[in-house]
């Protein structure tokens, strides 16, 4: 087994070349990054990252990168090349971009604990009995590229994320109690945040509005809303108003169907008191 313990992704050398430029670029503004930083509107964590080849960059950053640094089109023709190492699935990665740009993001799942929410053990858990099996390296880029996606939940305090998990999937035990206990105190600690919010759809609740499957909404600086859809080995992107229309109401019906914020922390304490 691999003994890797960072959770950063293996720079690609497309997105270090990337950087490289980037930095160029921002040095020859004579900015650091801490100036350049809230420049583009991003934590300077996060400019850290883009110019060290571990974050793809955003479109929206690499827009108003080139205004900022005057760049001539360079970090705009760089970005067509920037891709990442495996981690994320391919038909995943846009949406993943769309991400790190969204105001709002609503998750509902009623399957396993969302990516943004899970603890590495409970991660690690579901890459290692992946079908078809996947090799020590391709887990640990796996974790990787899923602790990557779990920064936005503290860089971006102003994007409201919104999730509510049907309770059964924590009590199933997934990992063992180790694991659990793991999952749980990480999750109570992730919604401490002001800008995460968690509701627990409850067992007890035997019919609701999210029978039909998983749903993930976010809406974009422009406020345009898109939706995604995931299946075994591909994703479908939503952007057609009516549909979106659905979601909302949807997701609108499991939020007051869907215990409260606070009586779902409570369930979570409780639960992991019990184990």
């Amino acid at each position: 087994m691999t003994n890797s313990t960072t959770n950063e992704p293996e720079p690609s050398d497309s997105l270090k070349t990337f950087g490289l430029v980037h930095k160029a670029c921002r040095k020859r503004a004579g900015l650091t990054q801490e100036e350049f930083a809230p420049l583009v509107g991003y934590q300077p964590s996060t400019v850290a990252s883009i110019e060290q080849g571990r974050r793809l960059p955003p479109r929206a950053y690499v827009e108003r990168a080139e205004e900022v640094l005057d760049a001539f089109g360079v970090l705009r023709a760089a970005a067509k090349y920037a891709t990442r190492q495996p981690g994320l699935a391919s038909w995943f990665r846009e949406w993943a971009e769309l991400e790190e740009q969204a105001i709002s993001l609503y998750t509902f799942e009623n399957r396993l604990v969302p990516g943004l929410l899970q603890a590495e053990g409970y991660a690690r858990t579901l890459f290692n009995e992946r079908v078809p099996v996947l090799t020590d390296t391709q887990i640990e880029a796996q974790i990787a590229a899923r602790a990557d996606r779990q920064r936005l939940l503290v860089e971006r305090p102003n994007t409201a994320f919104s999730f509510i998990v049907e309770e059964h999937i924590i009590r199933r035990g997934t990992g063992g109690l180790h694991v659990t206990r793991g999952l749980i105190d990480h999750v109570l600690t992730v919604t401490e945040l002001r800008n995460v919010q968690l509701q627990l759809m409850p067992m007890a609740r035997d019919v609701h509005a999210g029978l039909d499957g998983p749903i993930r909404l976010l809406e974009t600086p422009e406020n345009e809303w898109l939706g995604y859809c995931e299946g075994q080995r591909s994703g479908q992107f939503i952007a057609d108003p009516k549909s979106i229309s659905v979601l909302h109401m949807r997701y609108a019906k499991l939020r007051s169907q869907a215990l409260t914020p606070e009586d779902s922390r409570s369930l979570l304490e409780r639960t992991l008191g019990a184990l």
